[in-house]
Order: C-alpha cells, then sequence, then structure tokens
C-alpha cells in the first residue's frame, strides 16, 4: 500500500483526521469573522498548497513516476471514471438542479472537471497510488480542457461553452504541478547526493499533516466570506454535491473492479472521481458577467463540501476497499 509521511511525529500522525478538522473549523471562523482578509486569504492560497504538494512529490520516486506513465489499465480506468462516469452521474441530476442558469452552470463547471492537485495528498493519505494520479495530471487537465466546453454547449447551449477561458487551467497546472514536481526531483537529486539533502528531505517529508490543515485553513477561510447573500442558492445545492460524493464512492469501486485495479490503484480511482477542480474553475466563474455572480457561490459551497468529504474519504475509502494481497508489491510494480 502506498503510504506517506503525514506530520511530524506520531501525534500528528495518528490523529491527522481530527487535525483536519479543526483546521477546517478554524478557517470557517477565520472567515466568517474576518471577511476583510479575503484577498490576503487568496493570494496565499496557491503558495500553501504548491508546498503541501512539493512535499507530496518529494515521497514519490522519479522510478516510480516513469512506471506509472506505462500503467495502461489504470489510465483507462482514471480516464472513464472521470469523463464517461462523472458525466452520466451529472446528466442525471441535471434536471433536479435549480432553474437559475447561474447555478447550474456552476454546478457544471465544478462537477465536470477533474482536480489535478490536492487529489494527491489526500489519495496518498487514504493508501491511494499518488503517483499515478500524479502522472495522469497533464493527461488529465488536456482533457478537460477539450470537454469541458462541450459540455457545457450540450447542457446548456453554445453561450456557456464560449465562456471558457485556457489562461486559468494552464497556470495551475504550472505552479501547482510542474514547478513543485521539478523542484521535488532536483531535492531528490541533491538527497541522492549529500548527508544535507537526505536530512532536509527527511525533515520536509514530516510537514505533509501541517502544510495539509494549513492548505485547509486558508481555502476555507478566503471562501467563506463569498458566499454572501446567497444562503438559498446555497441550500439548495449542497445536496447534490453530498450524493455526488456518495454515489462516486461506488462507482470509483465499480470501474477500478472493471479494469481489474489493485488496492492503491483502485483507491486512486476514487478519490480522481470524487474529487474536483474548484480551486481552478473559480477564477472562470469571477470573470463571469454580474448576473452569474450566483456561480461564484456555488463552487465555493462545493468545496467546502468536497474538503469535509476528503477527510471523510481518507478513513472510508480504506475500509470499502482493504488491502489484498496482489497490492503488498510496490505500486509501480503493478503492470
Amino acid at each position: 500500500m502506498t503510504t506517506v509521511s503525514t506530520g511530524s511525529g506520531t501525534g500528528l500522525e495518528r490523529y491527522q483526521v481530527p487535525v483536519f478538522v479543526g483546521a477546517l473549523a478554524a478557517g470557517l471562523l477565520v472567515g466568517w469573522a474576518v471577511p476583510g482578509a479575503t484577498p490576503v486569504l487568496e493570494h496565499a492560497i496557491n503558495p500553501v498548497l504548491g508546498a503541501l504538494l512539493y512535499v507530496t512529490f518529494l515521497q514519490v520516486p522519479v522510478i516510480g513516476l516513469a512506471h506509472s506513465l506505462r500503467t495502461g489499465r489504470f489510465l483507462a480506468a482514471t480516464l472513464v471514471v472521470n469523463f464517461v462516469v462523472v458525466p452520466l452521474v451529472v446528466a442525471a441530476m441535471f434536471g433536479l438542479l435549480p432553474a437559475d442558469q447561474a447555478v447550474r452552470l456552476g454546478v457544471l463547471l465544478v462537477l465536470l472537471t477533474p482536480c489535478i492537485d490536492y487529489v494527491i495528498v489526500f489519495s496518498n493519505l487514504g493508501g491511494g497510488s499518488g503517483q499515478r494520479l500524479l502522472a495522469t495530471t497533464p493527461l488529465l487537465l488536456i482533457t478537460q480542457l477539450l470537454l469541458l466546453p462541450l459540455y457545457l454547449m450540450i447542457f446548456m447551449g453554445a453561450p456557456a461553452a464560449d465562456l471558457i477561458q485556457t489562461g486559468p487551467f494552464i497556470e495551475a497546472f504550472l505552479v501547482l504541478i510542474v514547478i513543485p514536481l521539478a523542484l521535488a526531483w532536483l531535492t531528490q537529486a541533491w538527497a541522492a547526493r549529500r548527508p544535507a539533502g537526505r536530512k532536509f528531505t527527511d525533515r520536509a517529508t514530516k510537514t505533509t499533516a501541517p502544510l495539509m490543515a494549513a492548505t485547509l485553513l486558508t481555502v476555507v477561510a478566503s471562501q467563506v466570506p463569498k458566499l454572501g447573500d446567497s444562503t438559498s442558492e446555497v441550500a439548495a445545492v449542497i445536496p447534490f454535491y453530498v450524493a455526488f460524493l456518495l454515489f462516486m464512492a461506488f462507482a470509483g469501486m465499480g470501474v477500478s473492479r472493471l479494469f481489474r485495479l489493485d488496492t492503491p490503484d483502485s483507491r486512486a480511482v476514487v478519490f480522481t472521481g470524487a474529487a474536483r477542480n474548484s480551486l481552478v474553475v473559480l477564477p472562470l466563474a469571477l470573470a463571469l458577467p454580474e448576473a452569474s455572480a450566483v456561480a461564484v457561490a456555488v463552487i465555493v459551497t462545493q468545496t467546502l463540501v468536497e474538503v469535509v468529504g476528503m477527510i471523510l474519504y481518507i478513513r472510508t475509502v480504506p475500509k470499502l476497499l482493504p488491502p489484498r494481497t496482489a497490492s503488498r508489491s510496490a505500486p509501480w510494480s503493478q503492470e
């Protein structure tokens, strides 16, 4: 099973879920108590998330990532769960969504785009193959860029499709994937040659849990004030987001069984099917006309629901997909 250092010492490692829940609660309190801090907190999201992904990538051997690029069944399962199963699930619930077109647009933007960043961390914490997910990020990004306008046109017509801009997607990929990954590989090379590098790497990988807590606090605190006066719209979409998380847990397991994946890969498929790209599509919503401003609140709400859902996934997915004998070998040794 894929493992990851989750904290500075056994305390955080053992109690990581209560720590994350505490960070979530602190973020809610900060967001409500200090709404004026939103701009500063928003600018802090990418640096904090980038640091978290850097220490996660430190724990992914380069050779493991190289082998992950050749895992056809896992790659196929990831594409199927994200770009076949998820759109079908969204289509099933679309007619039940509130009639407000801005609300529907926000739901489509966030649910039709798979996460490419912190899902890697959550998957690792839940015993999934984080390195396999990392290897799929370029393809996931390109595919969602190509398919999102098509999906929006199918669900809402051509005007909605014309709203899509590639800038936020490319920027997120560079800042949150390419740069942290390059730094992690340079650090690995340093650690392979120098004791100081090994010491630094050992200490850095023990900061995963604190950085995850900082990320959760920052994201939640920065987004809560944006909910504003959209209480009714927010309340209307929460059941759909909860239902999505519940259904995708079992849909992901079904897809992983269809492709006969081992336990770590199966868990990763469940995580990637459930985690959405809210931090990247949020700038798209912010750029919408004023009449569609409620889409921002709808996307922010999904972020809050998903954070809670991912924390629960960390504990429940390993129980739904317990270790099997075939999963005891290194995850990159599987074909």
